[in-house]
């Protein structure tokens, strides 16, 4: 036993549970803690510009690779409400970080004190946990139960709030002594795996829909394995997409609203059963669940038993960890077709691989104003298998979604269901924090560079380098399609006439992404014709190796350019290859189909 400060002792349980790195924001209330870390001097410390970024600095971190947990430290008052938005991200799409704010003293608490507020109450509702920490001998213990919830069952976030005297006081701890605890995962039974099995083995046209809790789990690897050893296609949802690379000839594609391929849509609506794995039926996805259901079966797997059901009833559900799940699944299923007992879908995955082959939306376009499909088609080519795309919501994602390609888990690191805008910026930061190595490329709208655009700074500072795909159209393109529905174009455009760009070709797009770029201390390339584009991915990468700060790549594009989606996913809309002007915008649209 020794006698330290309880912040001391919250720094040597960190350490044990794996922590090295932190993003957060030090000030008066967190101090202690910050000082016990300066001690110690064993996590890195990254000072983020605002502390909703190093919350989503910290999902990128985690999300990174399997294990980690992303740390984001605050101070009293706006720098938890400020990592409300990290809490509600990183909660709804499953992903563990642990939230620290600092807290006024605890005599006065309820006394209306400067930048005291009850914000356990306030992340209740977006964190598997949040408590106000009263005792001091209780920060390492609940540290301890942080841990554990966190990895435990569906993973999610915690905060743990510490006021400013819990911090400062004595207790003995002996850290030798502690120990982390083991998380629970359910895991499926081999009588719920032949039942699972039994109901494919009856199938004609199976699916196996392969969700995020398979990146979650680890479990990539055992979804190949038991596809090809049943002979199922694939359909991975957004946040499973990697978990089956892109070119694999059980990949069957995506199928949704948005983020989803002609192909994958006409799969699923083809099929007559649905194997659905750690995944949440979310809507983008399904759609209505009338028209997603009709004339299927399915299973639904999933680690969290009131997800089972939630969106529509299964004709099974199971609860388990998908890694477990797919482990008994897979021997099961190798049993079976050694001894002749599963069925041979073969002309089923031949015809899902012949839609594939055929059902492509076009990307070769040689406008100026540049067209977006032709952006992505042309990274496809400059970026490698291994690339880690980052990006979070708008018609740069979700057309990324439909033109990019993806082979391997964690490649494809996105907010599903949060999707705030300003997420991408300091997502990509925290990867790189995570991974010195690895080629991140952050995808990015305007609007959505814009929202945490001083973020970049602190890849600056802190050397955490990446390339930033900007795809700039001077709109916020997504809620300027939506508005088509109501026949008007309001409050979406970000254009004006910068008084700063006057001789510039882009003068009336706004702001200058180059120049704020280069005033946060990163690179910029600007790129405006097809030809520029093997040049300007070749210089980018040059500049982010030689300076090793972010490198943002922005490509101007025609102000109007409607992406596919649709209502459900039997009725998505595919636009005329003819880019719309700007003042008919809402009523010059072609539908093909």
């Amino acid at each position: 036993m020794a006698r330290m400060r309880a912040v001391d002792a919250a720094v040597l349980v960190l350490e044990k549970e794996g922590i090295t790195n932190a993003f957060g924001v030090p000030g008066a209330a967190i101090n202690p803690l910050y000082s016990a870390l300066k001690a110690r001097g064993t996590i890195r410390h990254v000072l983020a510009r605002h502390v909703e970024g190093a919350s989503h600095m910290a999902e990128g971190y985690t999300r990174a690779k399997a294990g980690n947990i992303g740390l984001c430290i605050g101070t009293s008052g706006p720098a938890g409400t400020d990592m409300i938005t990290g809490l509600y991200s990183a909660s709804a799409d499953s992903i563990p970080i642990l939230c620290i704010t600092g807290q006024a003293p605890r005599a006065r608490l309820n006394k209306e004190d400067f930048q005291a507020v009850d914000i356990a109450s306030i992340a209740a509702p977006v964190a598997k946990w949040a408590v106000t920490v009263m005792e001091p001998y209780l920060v390492p213990m609940a540290l301890q139960k942080a841990f554990h919830l966190m990895r435990s069952s569906r993973p999610g976030p915690v905060l743990i709030d510490l006021p400013l005297d819990v911090q400062l006081a004595e207790i003995e701890f002996d850290i030798d002594a502690y120990e982390p605890l083991a998380p629970f995962k359910p895991a499926m039974t081999r009588v719920q795996a032949e039942k699972a099995l039994a109901m494919l083995n009856e199938a004609e046209k199976p699916l196996i829909v392969a969700g995020g809790g398979i990146i979650n789990a680890d479990a990539s690897d055992l979804l190949i394995e038991f596809a090809e050893i049943t002979g199922v296609p694939v359909i991975p949802t957004l946040m499973g997409w990697g978990a089956i690379p892109d070119d694999h000839r059980l990949m069957a594609g995506m199928c949704g609203l948005q983020t989803s391929h002609r192909y994958g849509n006409a799969t699923m609506l083809a099929a007559d059963f649905v194997f659905g794995i750690g995944n949440r039926w979310a809507n983008r996805h399904t759609g209505s669940v009338d028209v997603y259901t009709k004339g299927k079966k399915f299973i639904h797997v999933d680690i969290e038993p009131t997800q089972i059901g939630r969106v529509f009833a299964p004709d099974l559900g199971v609860v388990s960890d998908a890694g477990a799940a797919l482990k008994i699944l897979l021997d099961v299923a190798t049993e079976w077709r050694t001894a002749g007992k599963l069925r041979d879908w073969s002309g089923w995955a031949k015809e899902c691989q012949g839609r594939k082959k055929t059902m492509k939306r076009k990307t070769h376009f040689e406008q100026v104003p540049l067209k977006p499909q032709r952006v992505y088609e042309e990274m496809n080519k400059a970026f490698g298998r291994d690339t880690t795309y980052v990006t979070t919501i708008g018609l740069s994602q979700i057309a990324g979604a439909q033109f990019l390609h993806v082979y391997k888990p964690r490649n494809w690191i996105n907010c599903g269901q949060a999707g705030p805008l300003g997420w991408t910026l300091p997502a990509a930061l925290g990867v790189r924090a995570a991974d010195p190595d690895r080629a991140i490329v952050a995808l990015s709208g305007d609007y959505d560079f814009q929202f945490m655009i001083e973020e970049l700074a602190v890849g600056a500072q802190h050397k955490l380098p990446y390339i930033h795909v900007v795809v700039n159209n001077a709109y916020l393109g997504l809620i300027r399609q939506a508005q088509r529905g109501f026949s008007m174009d309001y409050e979406v455009s970000l254009a004006f006439e910068n008084v700063n760009r006057k001789d510039d070709p882009e003068a009336g797009y706004g702001v200058d992404h180059v120049a704020v770029a280069e005033a946060m201390g990163c690179k910029a390339v600007r790129v405006r014709k097809p030809e520029e584009f093997a040049g300007a991915f070749k210089e980018a990468q040059r500049l982010m190796k030689e300076h090793q700060v972010p490198v943002v790549l922005e490509f101007i594009l025609e102000r109007v350019t409607n992406i596919s989606m649709g209502t459900e996913i039997d009725k998505i809309t595919e636009f005329e290859d003819l880019a719309e002007s700007h003042e008919d915008a809402p009523t010059a649209i072609v539908m093909l189909d």
